[in-house]
C-alpha cells in the first residue's frame, strides 16, 4: 500500500515581489510594507503539487490559443459538486464564471435594474456592498447579531427588508467570521425570499473549507423554494489557493432564472475562461480530497490557537471564530479604544495588516477587524504576540 503523502503547511514561503496583492500592495493600502499580511483572503501555503503539475503539463503543448472547458473539466466539476455539495446537476445547469465577484456583478446586471434594492446581511464581504452601488442599485443592509460567538440573522428585520428587495446576496458560509448557516436557517431564508419574489445569489466560495465538526448545506439543496429562487456560485480558488487563475462556476436549476442569466453571460461573451483556469480547476476537483482534508485539520489548529490566545491573553477582545474558512472576525470594542487608536496599535505597533471592519458595513463595525488565519502557525503565533504587546 502506498504511504499517504503529508503536505507541509508549516513552510514559510516568501511571496514578496511576485505581484501578489497580499504582500506587494500593502504600501498602497496601509502606508507601509513591513507588516505581517493577515488581510487579503488567500493563503500563504503552496498551491497543491497536482495543480501545479497540471499547469506544467499544459505548457508542454506550446500553443496557448482560445480555450473552452474540456469534457474532463466538466466531469471533475460535476463529481466535486456531487460529493461535496450533494448537487446532482445537469450540464446545462452549470456555467463557467471567471471569478465569483465578477459573476455576482453579472447576475445583478442581468436580473435587476438601477434603483432596485439588494439585500445583504452585515458585516459582510465588501464587494457585496460595492457591486450593487456601482451599478446604481440600492443596498438594503440587515445587521447580524452575535450570539455565543457566532453570527445570527435577525429574521424580523431580514423579512421587513426583503419585502422591498429584488435580490439577496448571501454569503454561505458567511464572510467575515465563517459562520455556517444550518439547513433550517437556509430554508427560512428561502421561504422569505420565495414569498417576496427575491432572487438569492448564494456565494459558497468557502463551503469546501467547512472545518471538522461542522456541516455545510448548499442553499439550493435545502428545498424546492431554495432551488427555484437561487443561483449558486462555487470555486476552487480559496480551497486550493488558486485565486489568480480566475476559475469559478455557477449552478442554476431554475429554467427561468437560468435563461435570463446564462443568456446574458453568453450574449455579452462575459464568461470565457483561460487555458489555466480549466486545467487547474480540473486537477483540483479530480485530485484534491486528501490535500483538502489535511488543510482543514491544519486550519482548525490555527483557529484553536487564536481562540486560546484571545481567551487567555486578551479577554476584552471578542471573536467570531470560523466554522468554515480561515477568516475570523475580531471585535476590539471591549478595549474602550477608538478606531484610529486601534489602527495605530494594530498596524504600526504590532505591525499586522488586518482588514478594517468598517469596510464590511460602515461605522457600526469601525472597531472590528478581519484576520486571515491561512498562514503557517508560527507566523500567526508571532503576530498574535506582537498584537498583545501593542495593547
Amino acid at each position: 500500500m502506498n504511504e499517504m503523502k503529508r503536505y507541509d503547511f508549516d513552510e514559510v514561503i516568501d511571496r514578496r515581489g511576485t505581484g501578489c496583492v497580499k504582500y506587494d500592495a500593502m504600501g498602497r493600502f496601509f502606508g507601509r510594507d513591513d507588516l505581517t499580511p493577515l488581510w487579503v483572503a488567500d493563503m500563504d501555503f503552496r498551491t497543491p503539487d497536482f495543480v501545479v503539475e497540471a499547469l506544467r503539463r499544459r505548457l508542454d503543448h506550446e500553443v496557448l490559443g482560445y480555450a473552452s472547458p474540456t469534457e474532463g473539466y466538466w466531469r471533475a466539476a460535476e463529481g466535486w459538486l456531487r460529493r461535496r455539495y450533494h448537487i446532482e446537476s445537469r450540464r446545462d445547469e452549470l456555467h463557467f464564471i471567471p471569478g465569483i465577484v465578477a459573476g455576482i456583478a453579472f447576475a445583478l446586471q442581468a436580473l435587476t435594474r438601477p434603483g432596485d434594492r439588494v439585500l445583504v446581511t452585515t458585516p459582510v464581504y465588501p464587494p457585496f456592498l460595492n457591486l450593487p452601488a456601482a451599478g446604481g442599485r440600492l443596498v438594503e443592509a440587515s445587521p447580524l447579531r452575535v450570539r455565543d460567538g457566532r453570527f445570527e440573522i435577525d429574521f424580523d428585520d431580514f423579512e421587513a427588508r426583503a419585502a422591498r428587495c429584488r435580490c439577496l446576496i448571501l454569503a454561505n458560509p458567511h464572510n467575515p467570521g465563517g459562520t455556517v448557516w444550518g439547513a433550517d436557517t437556509l430554508r427560512r431564508i428561502a421561504d422569505i425570499c420565495s414569498r417576496h419574489g427575491v432572487v438569492v445569489i448564494a456565494d459558497e466560495i468557502h463551503a469546501d473549507m467547512t472545518l471538522p465538526g461542522h456541516s455545510h448545506a448548499s442553499f439550493s439543496t435545502t428545498g424546492e423554494a431554495a432551488r427555484n429562487c437561487s443561483i449558486t456560485f462555487v470555486a476552487p480558488s480559496k480551497t486550493f489557493n488558486i485565486a489568480g487563475l480566475g476559475s469559478s462556476m455557477c449552478y442554476c436549476p431554475n429554467d427561468e432564472l437560468r435563461k435570463a442569466f446564462y443568456g446574458y453571460l453568453d450574449g455579452y461573451e462575459l464568461a470565457n475562461g483561460n487555458i489555466f483556469a480549466f486545467a487547474g480547476a480540473e486537477a483540483a476537483f479530480a485530485q484534491g480530497e486528501e490535500w483538502l482534508g489535511q488543510l482543514l485539520d491544519y486550519l482548525q489548529g490555527n483557529v484553536r490557537l487564536l481562540a486560546d490566545f484571545l481567551s487567555e491573553q486578551m479577554p476584552e477582545v471578542s471573536p467570531v471564530l470560523p466554522e468554515a474558512s480561515f477568516l475570523a472576525w475580531i471585535d476590539f470594542s471591549g478595549t474602550g479604544l477608538g478606531r484610529e487608536e486601534l489602527k495605530e496599535r494594530i498596524y504600526n505597533r504590532a505591525r499586522i495588516a488586518l482588514n478594517d471592519g468598517s469596510t464590511f458595513g460602515g461605522k457600526a463595525y469601525e472597531r472590528c477587524f478581519r484576520i486571515n488565519l491561512g498562514a503557517p502557525r508560527a507566523v500567526i503565533a508571532e503576530a498574535l504576540d506582537r498584537l498583545k504587546a501593542a495593547f
